[in-house]
């Protein structure tokens, strides 16, 4: 008799708890939750510590040619390239002494070459003549130089001169913050001040080095190694290729 009077108290209590959790809506995912950016952010300082830039350079002249030639080229290309490059003209004064035609036969194999030999003679006279030969450190001097906008600006001032005043924002972390679902944007402008508004700004330098090395060592475009990734367990992105989180449709590199 007292079995049967528990077992009636048990379903009771059991069907109350069911009620009151049928009331509550399942907490929703926010992907730009603080405990699930600085999980990303731990998780990328533990697989990449020590990244730098890919490009080679001895100087922030040598930098910003290089990330001007790296536009639609791959940075193995470019370091291809520019050893040659810089013994031949190794300052911007020598540079600026050339038509840009000179340049074109040096940089072709980097592709867009006769745009890019146009900005690069002109980014370098315009540095003798309005900066005294140097590099400025400033984000709108930089920007007034030819060829370059925000990524380039971004690069050397992260990567030379140590300064965190954007987030670079190249194919690898274009496409992997929207995987990752810490932007909605496919522009490039949107998607750094997006990322800029969820990671610390003492990591903005970081971040992005590390996002472009797992970008090409995991997180490829096509068939990424989701097995192999550290980062799965915190990724919903719809065209993962193995996951053991549910997947979001809108995580994915395109719009579409």
């Amino acid at each position: 008799m007292e079995l049967a009077v528990l077992l009636v108290f048990l379903a009771g209590d059991m069907a109350t708890t069911l009620k009151k959790n049928a009331g509550k809506k399942s907490a929703k995912f926010n992907p730009l939750a603080p405990t699930r950016v600085t999980t990303i952010l731990r998780i990328l300082d533990r697989t990449y510590p020590d990244v730098r830039c890919a490009l080679h350079h001895e100087s922030a002249w040598q930098l910003l040619v290089a990330t001007i030639l790296s536009a639609q080229c791959t940075d193995v290309r470019v370091n291809i390239v520019t050893p040659a490059l810089f013994k031949k003209y190794p300052t911007p004064a020598a540079l600026g002494r050339i038509e840009p035609e000179e340049l074109e036969p040096v940089i072709r194999s980097t592709g867009f070459f006769h745009n890019k030999a146009k900005n690069i003679v002109g980014a370098a006279r315009k540095v003798v003549e309005e900066f005294g030969g140097q590099v400025p450190e400033q984000m709108d001097e930089l920007l007034s130089l030819p060829g370059v906008a925000r990524k380039t600006a971004n690069v050397v001032l992260g990567s030379w001169f140590g300064r965190g005043e954007g987030i670079v924002v190249d194919t690898h972390v274009h496409r992997i913050s929207r995987r990752l679902e810490l932007t909605k944007s496919d522009d490039p402008k949107h998607i750094e001040q997006d990322l800029m508004k969820v990671i610390p700004q003492p990591k903005w330098i970081d971040f992005s080095h590390q996002i472009i090395h797992h970008g090409r060592a995991l997180c490829v475009a096509r068939a990424p190694k989701c097995v192999d990734c550290p980062l799965e367990t915190v990724c919903h992105a719809a065209d993962k290729t193995w996951s053991t989180v549910e997947q979001h449709k809108g995580a994915k590199a395109k719009k579409g």
